[in-house]
Protein backbone atom coordinates (compact mmCIF):
# COMPACT_ATOMS: atom_id res chain seq x y z
CA UNK A 1 0.00 0.00 0.00
CA UNK A 2 1.01 3.52 -0.91
CA UNK A 3 0.52 6.87 0.77
CA UNK A 4 0.30 10.30 -1.23
CA UNK A 5 0.42 12.73 1.67
CA UNK A 6 -0.84 16.43 0.83
CA UNK A 7 1.40 19.52 2.33
CA UNK A 8 1.24 21.91 -0.06
CA UNK A 9 -2.24 24.15 1.08
CA UNK A 10 -1.19 27.41 1.98
CA UNK A 11 -2.91 27.35 5.10
CA UNK A 12 -4.74 30.84 4.58
CA UNK A 13 -6.97 30.38 8.05
CA UNK A 14 -4.53 30.27 10.29
CA UNK A 15 -2.84 33.31 8.96
CA UNK A 16 -0.78 35.31 9.85
CA UNK A 17 0.86 32.56 11.66
CA UNK A 18 0.86 30.36 8.33
CA UNK A 19 2.11 31.60 5.02
CA UNK A 20 3.32 30.17 1.70
CA UNK A 21 6.91 29.56 2.77
CA UNK A 22 5.84 28.33 6.23
CA UNK A 23 2.34 26.77 6.06
CA UNK A 24 0.10 24.77 8.35
CA UNK A 25 1.42 21.73 7.82
CA UNK A 26 4.94 22.71 9.04
CA UNK A 27 3.70 24.93 11.83
CA UNK A 28 5.09 23.32 15.19
CA UNK A 29 2.97 25.07 18.27
CA UNK A 30 3.34 23.63 22.02
CA UNK A 31 6.90 22.23 21.22
CA UNK A 32 4.93 19.40 19.53
CA UNK A 33 5.93 18.02 16.14
CA UNK A 34 4.36 19.42 12.79
CA UNK A 35 1.02 18.23 11.18
CA UNK A 36 3.22 16.97 8.72
CA UNK A 37 5.00 15.26 10.93
CA UNK A 38 2.02 13.84 12.87
CA UNK A 39 0.37 12.30 9.17
CA UNK A 40 3.75 10.71 8.59
CA UNK A 41 4.05 8.74 11.80
CA UNK A 42 0.24 7.23 11.10
CA UNK A 43 1.21 6.66 7.95
CA UNK A 44 3.72 4.81 8.92
CA UNK A 45 1.71 2.24 11.55
CA UNK A 46 0.40 0.98 8.11
CA UNK A 47 3.08 0.91 5.77
CA UNK A 48 6.91 1.22 5.32
CA UNK A 49 8.59 4.72 4.99
CA UNK A 50 9.59 4.10 0.85
CA UNK A 51 6.11 3.85 0.50
CA UNK A 52 4.85 7.12 1.77
CA UNK A 53 5.18 9.54 -0.53
CA UNK A 54 4.77 14.00 0.52
CA UNK A 55 3.60 16.26 -2.20
CA UNK A 56 4.77 19.50 -1.46
CA UNK A 57 6.10 22.47 -3.21
CA UNK A 58 9.54 23.63 -4.38
CA UNK A 59 9.53 26.42 -1.79
CA UNK A 60 8.83 24.45 1.05
CA UNK A 61 11.57 21.70 -0.05
CA UNK A 62 14.13 22.77 2.54
CA UNK A 63 11.58 22.38 5.48
CA UNK A 64 9.70 20.00 4.76
CA UNK A 65 13.02 17.60 3.94
CA UNK A 66 14.38 18.60 7.21
CA UNK A 67 10.80 17.17 9.30
CA UNK A 68 10.56 14.20 7.18
CA UNK A 69 14.35 13.04 8.24
CA UNK A 70 13.32 13.60 12.24
CA UNK A 71 10.64 10.81 11.39
CA UNK A 72 12.43 9.03 9.05
CA UNK A 73 15.03 9.36 6.38
CA UNK A 74 13.42 6.80 3.96
CA UNK A 75 10.29 9.05 3.53
CA UNK A 76 9.46 10.43 0.03
CA UNK A 77 9.11 14.36 -0.83
CA UNK A 78 7.79 14.97 -4.25
CA UNK A 79 8.66 18.55 -4.84
CA UNK A 80 5.70 20.64 -7.17
CA UNK A 81 7.61 23.68 -9.54
CA UNK A 82 4.39 25.49 -8.03
CA UNK A 83 0.80 25.83 -6.59
CA UNK A 84 -1.54 23.68 -8.65
CA UNK A 85 -3.88 22.19 -6.08
CA UNK A 86 -4.66 18.91 -4.85
CA UNK A 87 -5.46 17.63 -8.65
CA UNK A 88 -2.02 18.24 -9.75
CA UNK A 89 -0.62 16.80 -6.66
CA UNK A 90 -2.36 13.65 -6.81
CA UNK A 91 -1.94 13.16 -10.70
CA UNK A 92 2.14 13.83 -10.50
CA UNK A 93 2.41 10.86 -7.42
CA UNK A 94 0.54 8.50 -9.32
CA UNK A 95 2.38 9.34 -12.19
CA UNK A 96 5.35 8.28 -10.29
CA UNK A 97 3.91 5.38 -8.40
CA UNK A 98 2.47 4.14 -11.69
CA UNK A 99 4.35 0.57 -12.52
CA UNK A 100 3.46 -3.19 -13.78
CA UNK A 101 2.12 -3.26 -10.07
CA UNK A 102 -1.20 -2.15 -9.77
CA UNK A 103 -0.88 -0.45 -6.19
CA UNK A 104 -3.29 0.76 -3.35
CA UNK A 105 -2.86 4.44 -2.67
CA UNK A 106 -4.53 6.17 -0.05
CA UNK A 107 -4.93 10.17 -0.41
CA UNK A 108 -4.43 11.73 2.97
CA UNK A 109 -3.98 15.74 3.98
CA UNK A 110 -2.10 17.01 6.90
CA UNK A 111 -4.99 19.18 8.15
CA UNK A 112 -6.58 16.83 10.69
CA UNK A 113 -6.84 15.10 14.08
CA UNK A 114 -8.69 12.11 15.17
CA UNK A 115 -9.69 10.78 18.97
CA UNK A 116 -9.09 7.13 17.82
CA UNK A 117 -6.28 6.20 15.37
CA UNK A 118 -7.67 2.26 15.68
CA UNK A 119 -11.33 3.26 14.27
CA UNK A 120 -9.29 5.77 11.04
CA UNK A 121 -7.39 2.59 10.50
CA UNK A 122 -10.62 0.30 10.58
CA UNK A 123 -12.70 2.98 7.94
CA UNK A 124 -8.72 2.16 5.73
CA UNK A 125 -9.12 -1.66 5.76
CA UNK A 126 -12.91 -1.03 5.06
CA UNK A 127 -11.87 1.62 2.07
CA UNK A 128 -8.87 -1.15 1.00
CA UNK A 129 -11.89 -4.00 0.13
CA UNK A 130 -13.81 -1.56 -1.64
CA UNK A 131 -10.49 0.00 -3.94
CA UNK A 132 -9.55 -4.04 -4.92
CA UNK A 133 -13.07 -4.26 -6.15
CA UNK A 134 -12.62 -1.33 -9.07
CA UNK A 135 -14.15 1.50 -6.56
CA UNK A 136 -12.89 4.57 -5.33
CA UNK A 137 -13.41 4.89 -1.51
CA UNK A 138 -14.00 8.43 -0.09
CA UNK A 139 -13.88 8.55 3.88
CA UNK A 140 -16.77 10.52 5.90
CA UNK A 141 -17.33 11.59 9.23
CA UNK A 142 -20.56 12.41 10.58
CA UNK A 143 -20.20 16.41 11.48
CA UNK A 144 -20.43 17.58 15.46
CA UNK A 145 -21.20 21.17 14.40
CA UNK A 146 -21.93 23.40 11.47
CA UNK A 147 -19.09 24.25 9.92
CA UNK A 148 -18.69 26.42 6.43
CA UNK A 149 -15.64 26.04 5.75
CA UNK A 150 -15.93 22.06 5.10
CA UNK A 151 -16.99 20.01 2.22
CA UNK A 152 -19.95 17.57 2.57
CA UNK A 153 -21.10 14.09 1.28
CA UNK A 154 -24.82 13.07 1.13
CA UNK A 155 -24.79 9.50 1.44
CA UNK A 156 -27.34 6.77 0.29
CA UNK A 157 -28.30 3.83 0.26
CA UNK A 158 -25.34 0.29 1.62
CA UNK A 159 -23.48 -0.27 -1.46
CA UNK A 160 -20.33 -2.56 -1.54
CA UNK A 161 -19.65 -2.38 2.17
CA UNK A 162 -20.36 1.15 2.57
CA UNK A 163 -22.40 3.52 0.95
CA UNK A 164 -23.65 5.46 -2.39
CA UNK A 165 -23.16 8.61 -2.86
CA UNK A 166 -25.57 10.85 -3.51
CA UNK A 167 -24.12 14.28 -3.91
CA UNK A 168 -21.65 16.87 -2.60
CA UNK A 169 -21.94 20.39 -1.10
CA UNK A 170 -19.03 22.42 -1.19
CA UNK A 171 -19.07 24.68 2.13
CA UNK A 172 -22.53 25.05 2.10
CA UNK A 173 -23.48 28.65 4.39
CA UNK A 174 -24.65 28.37 8.30
CA UNK A 175 -28.16 28.05 7.83
CA UNK A 176 -27.37 24.46 5.03
CA UNK A 177 -24.65 23.44 7.32
CA UNK A 178 -26.62 23.28 10.76
CA UNK A 179 -29.52 21.69 8.82
CA UNK A 180 -26.99 19.17 7.94
CA UNK A 181 -25.87 18.56 11.10
CA UNK A 182 -29.36 17.55 11.52
CA UNK A 183 -29.12 14.85 8.63
CA UNK A 184 -28.11 11.50 9.89
CA UNK A 185 -27.26 10.62 5.86
CA UNK A 186 -25.12 13.96 5.88
CA UNK A 187 -21.21 13.57 6.46
CA UNK A 188 -18.16 16.13 6.44
CA UNK A 189 -15.60 14.89 3.65
CA UNK A 190 -12.70 14.32 4.77
CA UNK A 191 -10.47 14.35 1.76
CA UNK A 192 -9.17 11.01 2.29
CA UNK A 193 -9.36 8.63 -0.98
CA UNK A 194 -8.30 5.18 -0.96
CA UNK A 195 -8.35 3.60 -4.78
CA UNK A 196 -5.90 1.36 -7.15
CA UNK A 197 -3.25 3.77 -8.91
CA UNK A 198 -4.88 2.82 -12.34
CA UNK A 199 -7.87 3.38 -11.39
CA UNK A 200 -7.96 6.98 -9.84
CA UNK A 201 -5.33 8.00 -12.63
CA UNK A 202 -7.92 6.94 -15.35
CA UNK A 203 -10.26 8.97 -13.49
CA UNK A 204 -8.22 11.95 -13.35
CA UNK A 205 -7.30 11.70 -17.02
CA UNK A 206 -11.17 11.11 -18.44
CA UNK A 207 -12.69 14.22 -16.18
CA UNK A 208 -9.42 16.71 -15.98
CA UNK A 209 -6.92 16.22 -19.00
CA UNK A 210 -6.22 19.75 -18.54
CA UNK A 211 -4.74 18.84 -15.07
CA UNK A 212 -2.42 16.62 -16.27
CA UNK A 213 -1.00 17.29 -19.68
CA UNK A 214 1.75 15.76 -20.99
CA UNK A 215 2.84 14.06 -17.32
CA UNK A 216 5.06 10.85 -17.64
CA UNK A 217 7.48 9.59 -15.99
CA UNK A 218 10.67 11.86 -17.30
CA UNK A 219 9.24 14.65 -15.62
CA UNK A 220 10.92 14.12 -11.89
CA UNK A 221 14.53 14.44 -11.43
CA UNK A 222 16.36 11.90 -9.55
CA UNK A 223 15.30 14.22 -6.30
CA UNK A 224 11.57 13.84 -7.07
CA UNK A 225 11.64 17.57 -8.06
CA UNK A 226 9.25 18.12 -11.29
CA UNK A 227 10.57 20.09 -14.02
CA UNK A 228 8.26 23.32 -13.85
CA UNK A 229 7.81 23.01 -17.80
CA UNK A 230 4.73 19.99 -16.94
CA UNK A 231 3.31 22.84 -14.46
CA UNK A 232 3.20 26.06 -16.12
CA UNK A 233 0.20 25.24 -18.63
CA UNK A 234 -1.82 23.08 -16.53
CA UNK A 235 -4.65 24.46 -14.48
CA UNK A 236 -5.54 25.10 -10.70
CA UNK A 237 -7.94 22.70 -9.71
CA UNK A 238 -9.02 20.38 -6.65
CA UNK A 239 -9.35 16.60 -6.54
CA UNK A 240 -12.97 17.13 -5.55
CA UNK A 241 -14.22 19.66 -7.97
CA UNK A 242 -11.91 18.13 -10.68
CA UNK A 243 -12.61 14.10 -10.38
CA UNK A 244 -13.99 12.65 -7.24
CA UNK A 245 -17.38 14.88 -7.75
CA UNK A 246 -17.78 13.51 -11.06
CA UNK A 247 -16.88 9.59 -11.38
CA UNK A 248 -19.82 6.90 -10.79
CA UNK A 249 -17.69 4.70 -9.32
CA UNK A 250 -17.46 6.17 -5.60
CA UNK A 251 -18.53 4.37 -2.39
CA UNK A 252 -18.49 6.50 1.07
CA UNK A 253 -17.31 4.48 4.49
CA UNK A 254 -17.83 6.24 7.42
CA UNK A 255 -14.91 6.87 9.88
CA UNK A 256 -16.59 6.56 13.64
CA UNK A 257 -14.23 8.87 15.29
CA UNK A 258 -14.34 11.90 16.62
CA UNK A 259 -12.62 13.78 13.52
CA UNK A 260 -11.05 17.99 13.68
CA UNK A 261 -9.96 19.78 10.62
CA UNK A 262 -6.84 21.73 12.42
CA UNK A 263 -6.89 24.18 8.99
CA UNK A 264 -8.74 27.10 11.47
CA UNK A 265 -8.00 29.58 14.45
CA UNK A 266 -10.76 27.61 16.25
CA UNK A 267 -9.93 23.64 15.56
CA UNK A 268 -6.16 24.71 16.53
CA UNK A 269 -7.25 26.42 19.84
CA UNK A 270 -9.45 22.86 20.77
CA UNK A 271 -6.54 20.88 19.75
CA UNK A 272 -3.78 22.82 22.07
CA UNK A 273 -3.86 22.41 26.00
CA UNK A 274 -5.06 25.22 27.94
CA UNK A 275 -4.46 26.57 31.30
CA UNK A 276 -6.57 26.96 34.35
CA UNK A 277 -8.75 30.13 32.28
CA UNK A 278 -8.81 28.28 29.02
CA UNK A 279 -6.36 29.80 27.50
CA UNK A 280 -3.80 28.79 25.25
CA UNK A 281 -0.88 31.11 25.39
CA UNK A 282 2.49 30.92 23.86
CA UNK A 283 5.56 33.78 23.98
CA UNK A 284 5.69 36.71 25.48
CA UNK A 285 2.33 37.85 26.18
CA UNK A 286 0.67 39.05 30.11
CA UNK A 287 -2.85 38.59 30.86
CA UNK A 288 -5.25 39.97 33.17
CA UNK A 289 -9.09 38.61 33.22
CA UNK A 290 -8.98 36.93 29.66
CA UNK A 291 -10.95 33.49 29.72
CA UNK A 292 -10.99 31.17 26.50
CA UNK A 293 -8.35 32.40 24.19
CA UNK A 294 -5.73 31.83 21.65
CA UNK A 295 -2.83 34.12 22.34
CA UNK A 296 0.46 33.83 20.61
CA UNK A 297 3.50 35.85 20.68
CA UNK A 298 6.64 35.50 18.23
CA UNK A 299 8.52 38.15 19.65
CA UNK A 300 6.86 41.75 20.76
CA UNK A 301 4.99 41.82 24.59
CA UNK A 302 1.25 41.52 23.95
CA UNK A 303 -0.71 42.91 26.84
CA UNK A 304 -4.14 41.54 27.16
CA UNK A 305 -7.31 42.43 29.65
CA UNK A 306 -10.93 41.67 30.06
CA UNK A 307 -11.49 39.51 26.69
CA UNK A 308 -12.80 36.31 26.48
CA UNK A 309 -13.38 34.59 23.50
CA UNK A 310 -10.22 35.71 21.40
CA UNK A 311 -7.78 35.20 18.71
CA UNK A 312 -4.69 37.15 18.79
CA UNK A 313 -1.17 36.73 17.06
CA UNK A 314 1.38 38.64 16.49
CA UNK A 315 4.12 38.02 14.60
CA UNK A 316 7.04 40.12 13.12
CA UNK A 317 5.04 42.05 10.53
CA UNK A 318 1.57 41.80 11.25
CA UNK A 319 -1.60 41.02 14.32
CA UNK A 320 -4.55 39.63 13.56
CA UNK A 321 -7.41 40.20 16.40
CA UNK A 322 -10.71 38.10 16.20
CA UNK A 323 -13.52 36.83 18.09
CA UNK A 324 -13.77 33.43 18.15
CA UNK A 325 -17.33 33.25 16.79
CA UNK A 326 -16.41 35.43 13.61
CA UNK A 327 -14.31 33.61 12.01
CA UNK A 328 -15.78 32.30 9.51
CA UNK A 329 -15.44 35.25 7.26
CA UNK A 330 -11.44 34.69 7.35
CA UNK A 331 -11.05 34.25 3.20
CA UNK A 332 -12.57 38.21 2.86
CA UNK A 333 -9.64 39.37 4.87
CA UNK A 334 -7.25 37.17 3.05
CA UNK A 335 -8.50 38.93 -0.27
CA UNK A 336 -7.73 42.78 1.48
CA UNK A 337 -4.43 41.22 2.62
CA UNK A 338 -3.73 40.59 -0.73
CA UNK A 339 -4.79 43.83 -2.13
CA UNK A 340 -2.69 45.49 0.16
CA UNK A 341 0.40 43.97 0.10
CA UNK A 342 0.66 39.65 -1.08
CA UNK A 343 4.10 39.54 0.44
CA UNK A 344 2.54 39.30 3.73
CA UNK A 345 0.87 35.98 3.03
CA UNK A 346 3.82 34.79 1.48
CA UNK A 347 6.65 34.65 3.85
CA UNK A 348 7.70 35.71 7.22
CA UNK A 349 10.45 37.94 7.96
CA UNK A 350 12.41 35.99 9.93
CA UNK A 351 12.80 32.50 9.17
CA UNK A 352 14.39 29.68 11.27
CA UNK A 353 17.27 27.53 9.23
CA UNK A 354 18.80 24.34 11.30
CA UNK A 355 21.92 26.23 10.73
CA UNK A 356 20.75 29.70 12.50
CA UNK A 357 17.84 32.18 10.99
CA UNK A 358 17.53 34.82 8.14
CA UNK A 359 15.91 37.86 8.41
CA UNK A 360 14.32 39.65 5.75
CA UNK A 361 15.26 43.76 5.73
CA UNK A 362 13.54 44.74 2.67
CA UNK A 363 12.90 43.78 -0.89
CA UNK A 364 12.68 45.06 -4.23
CA UNK A 365 11.86 44.82 -7.59
CA UNK A 366 15.23 42.72 -8.57
CA UNK A 367 16.25 42.89 -5.22
CA UNK A 368 16.45 41.87 -1.37
CA UNK A 369 18.69 42.39 1.79
CA UNK A 370 18.67 40.15 5.23
CA UNK A 371 20.78 39.40 7.87
CA UNK A 372 22.26 35.92 8.21
CA UNK A 373 22.82 34.52 11.40
CA UNK A 374 24.89 31.42 12.32
CA UNK A 375 25.23 29.75 14.88
CA UNK A 376 28.21 28.44 16.21
CA UNK A 377 30.34 25.35 14.48
CA UNK A 378 27.01 25.79 11.68
CA UNK A 379 27.39 25.89 8.18
CA UNK A 380 25.00 26.41 5.15
CA UNK A 381 25.07 24.15 2.40
CA UNK A 382 26.91 24.49 -0.71
CA UNK A 383 25.14 26.09 -3.35
CA UNK A 384 24.55 28.33 -6.34
CA UNK A 385 22.22 30.35 -7.69
CA UNK A 386 20.94 30.34 -11.68
CA UNK A 387 19.24 33.84 -11.20
CA UNK A 388 21.12 35.98 -8.77
CA UNK A 389 24.46 36.76 -7.61
CA UNK A 390 24.98 37.90 -3.93
CA UNK A 391 27.14 40.43 -1.99
CA UNK A 392 28.31 39.59 1.48
CA UNK A 393 29.28 41.67 4.43
CA UNK A 394 30.23 40.58 7.58
CA UNK A 395 28.44 42.28 10.78
CA UNK A 396 30.06 39.97 13.65
CA UNK A 397 32.14 37.05 14.03
CA UNK A 398 34.88 35.24 11.87
CA UNK A 399 33.30 33.68 7.80
CA UNK A 400 35.03 30.50 6.39
CA UNK A 401 33.53 31.18 2.91
CA UNK A 402 33.93 29.08 0.04
CA UNK A 403 33.47 29.85 -3.60
CA UNK A 404 34.34 27.55 -5.92
CA UNK A 405 37.85 26.01 -5.48
CA UNK A 406 38.76 29.24 -3.47
CA UNK A 407 38.08 29.47 0.56
CA UNK A 408 38.67 32.37 2.54
CA UNK A 409 38.35 33.73 6.30
CA UNK A 410 36.35 37.23 6.23
CA UNK A 411 36.54 39.65 9.59
CA UNK A 412 34.03 42.05 10.73
CA UNK A 413 33.73 44.80 8.08
CA UNK A 414 35.21 42.78 4.85
CA UNK A 415 33.16 41.65 2.18
CA UNK A 416 32.62 39.50 -0.75
CA UNK A 417 30.79 38.84 -3.94
CA UNK A 418 28.97 35.82 -4.97
CA UNK A 419 28.64 35.63 -8.97
CA UNK A 420 25.65 34.10 -10.84
CA UNK A 421 26.11 30.44 -10.77
CA UNK A 422 29.21 30.14 -8.29
CA UNK A 423 29.40 27.14 -6.05
CA UNK A 424 29.70 28.44 -2.71
CA UNK A 425 29.47 27.77 1.03
CA UNK A 426 29.42 29.95 4.64
CA UNK A 427 30.46 28.58 7.87
CA UNK A 428 31.31 29.50 11.67
CA UNK A 429 33.57 27.61 12.65
CA UNK A 430 33.95 30.10 15.78
CA UNK A 431 32.55 30.20 19.06
CA UNK A 432 30.11 33.06 18.94
CA UNK A 433 27.31 33.78 16.46
CA UNK A 434 28.39 35.05 12.94
CA UNK A 435 26.09 37.89 11.52
CA UNK A 436 26.36 39.09 8.11
CA UNK A 437 24.43 41.29 5.31
CA UNK A 438 23.63 39.75 2.50
CA UNK A 439 22.17 41.53 -0.87
CA UNK A 440 20.60 39.58 -3.72
CA UNK A 441 20.38 41.03 -6.94
CA UNK A 442 18.72 39.16 -10.20
CA UNK A 443 16.05 38.66 -12.60
CA UNK A 444 14.71 36.32 -9.79
CA UNK A 445 14.72 36.43 -5.98
CA UNK A 446 13.44 33.36 -4.50
CA UNK A 447 14.38 31.13 -1.84
CA UNK A 448 13.99 27.77 -4.49
CA UNK A 449 16.60 29.15 -6.66
CA UNK A 450 19.00 27.32 -4.82
CA UNK A 451 21.07 23.79 -6.12
CA UNK A 452 22.83 22.17 -3.27
CA UNK A 453 26.15 19.87 -3.63
CA UNK A 454 26.45 19.22 -0.03
CA UNK A 455 24.35 19.33 2.84
CA UNK A 456 25.14 18.51 6.36
CA UNK A 457 21.45 18.62 7.31
CA UNK A 458 20.14 15.78 4.33
CA UNK A 459 18.57 18.58 1.96
CA UNK A 460 20.46 17.68 -1.23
Amino acid sequence: MKFIILAGGLGERLWPMSREINPKSLLKLNKEKSLLQRTCEFALKVTKAKNIITAANIKIAQESRLQLNEIDKNLQLLLEPMQKNTAAAIASALMYIKSKRDETVVIMPVDFKVKNEEKLKEALNKMTKIAAKGFIAAMGVKPSYAETGYGYIIAGDDFQGGKKVEKFEEKPDYSKALEYTKNKNCYWNSGIYVSKVSVLLEAIEKNAPEVCQNFNKEMFDKNLKIDYKYYENIISASIDSAVIQKVKNLVMVEAQTQWVDLGSWNALYEKCSKDKNSNFIEGNVLTENVKNSFIYSSKELICVTDVNNKIIVETEDAVFAADKSQLQEMNKLIAEIKKHDKNLLETHRTVIRPWGYYTVLNTGEGWLTKIISVNAGQRLSLQSHNHRSEHWVILDGIATVKTNEKEVKLQKGQSIDIPVKSKHSLANEGQNILKILEVQKGDYISEDDIIRYEDKYGRV
